[in-house]
């Protein structure tokens, strides 16, 4: 996409909807900015992490593949186990 963009008073751009769109960027995104011989160029910084919001739903997805339902189950409830198992108070 090529598009000509204007300065604000406070040296701010605005990223076109659909480019924020297409590069899956929302408010609060970190961009890291390079200058090198007159060239301005933005990148997205992005975690190592398979977790990412999308539609206002946080989204894990390993190797982009969408984890099942039971998997999700059977690992919140070993979580959950060993948490309870640690967090368990001795009877006297």
């Amino acid at each position: 996409m090529n598009t000509t963009l204007t300065l604000d008073k406070a040296g701010r751009v605005i990223i076109p909807k659909t480019l924020r769109d297409e590069m899956h960027l929302e408010a609060g995104d970190t961009l890291e900015l390079e200058a090198e011989d007159g060239r301005i160029t933005l990148r997205p910084v992005r975690s190592g992490s398979a977790l990412r919001k999308e539609h206002g739903v946080w989204d894990f997805r390993r190797g982009g593949k969408a984890i099942s339902e039971e998997t999700t189950t059977q690992v919140l409830k070993s979580v959950r186990n060993e948490r309870d198992r640690v967090n368990r108070v001795p009877q006297k």
